[in-house]
């Protein structure tokens, strides 16, 4: 099954609905994707049925306005699970990266869950920055509660999966990836998901070693920039998870990102060819990610809110 989050275009209220063909059959207002997860599937089965069978409304997909398939979750964590871009990336920025400690261990942080927005919406660039860049990648979708998972039950946990476009400001990162925590402005200042959650039994036909033999793409302005694929991550979704829920929670809603493919962003492909056929982003361009079986997550950057004072005037301390 396909999910989506839309605005009806009835009450302009968000409504979840099933995806059939380019109509997305509409569910009780009130009832959400998140509502619906906690189980193993089986309330989401129950109300695909019923969606098909009793709409509250049939809308063309190409009419409403979407929403992140889950407009509020819990947490986010993102990744990095792919050795290409780990590697692309660090060199770019002339820091040393321990690979045969990220061997040992998937590498996962929290990012902002207010920064989420859908397909189609307009993104403000980063406040300061010019170094604008997208990030090709999926998200898992936690769909039962669990803490401490074995990784053989991991997977049980995932409800779907869907692209994911962790927006990035590379000059800021620059400053911040030397404090070896993080990142927090770098990234939190925007991330889009969808267009739709996707059950993982409809991935079942494409697994491949330790994800899915998906094509992964990434167009700036209707010209490609990347391609890779989703079989070449390191650490599996259920790695993912299991790490995620070691001596915590992990709870329905919760998204759990991939990280970057291999030439998933122009971070790395400005350092591996000439700078110039790779420009950062600004306001006006319009990134299409493309994910085989996903579907098409398309946004367009806009002018950035003005740069606030963020710190006290200084004064005058005696240590």
């Amino acid at each position: 099954m396909k999910w989506a989050t839309y605005i009806s275009p009835a009450t302009r209220a968000q409504r979840a609905g099933l995806i059939v063909d380019d109509r997305i059959f509409g569910l009780e207002q009130g009832v959400s994707l998140l509502g619906l997860l906690g189980d193993d599937g089986s309330a989401l089965a129950a109300a695909g049925e019923k969606a098909t069978r009793d709409p509250r409304e049939v809308v063309a997909v190409e009419d409403v306005e979407l929403c992140a398939p889950i407009p509020q979750p819990p947490s986010i964590r993102d990744s990095a699970s792919f050795e290409a871009h780990l590697r692309a990336g660090f060199a770019a920025f002339r820091v040393p990266f321990d690979f045969d400690n990220w061997y040992q261990h998937p590498m996962v942080y929290f990012t902002n869950p207010h920064g989420l927005t859908g397909s189609g919406a307009t993104i403000p660039a980063a406040a300061g920055s010019q170094w604008l860049d997208y990030e090709l990648e999926v998200a898992a979708v936690v769909g039962r509660a669990g803490a401490d998972v074995d990784v053989t039950e991991a997977e049980e946990l995932i409800a779907g999966y869907c692209i994911f476009n962790d927006w990035s400001a590379r000059d800021i990162q620059g400053h911040e990836v030397k404090f070896q925590v993080g990142p927090f402005k770098t990234k939190d200042w925007a991330m889009t998901t969808g267009p739709f959650l996707v059950t993982k039994d409809e991935l079942e036909p494409f697994r491949k070693g330790n994800s899915f033999d998906l094509e992964m793409k990434a167009f700036v302005n209707g010209r490609q920039y990347s391609k890779g694929n989703l079989s070449d991550m390191y650490w599996s979704f259920a790695e993912l998870v299991a790490y995620s829920s070691r001596g915590t929670w992990v709870k329905p809603g919760d998204l759990i990102a991939s990280g970057t493919v291999g030439t998933g962003c122009i971070l790395e492909l400005s350092a591996t060819n000439n700078p110039d056929e790779y420009p950062w982003l600004t306001a006006g361009d319009e990134v299409v990610l493309e994910v085989e079986g996903l579907g098409r997550l398309v946004n367009s950057l806009v002018e950035p809110p003005p740069v606030r004072e963020w710190r006290r005037k200084s004064t005058s301390v005696t240590p």
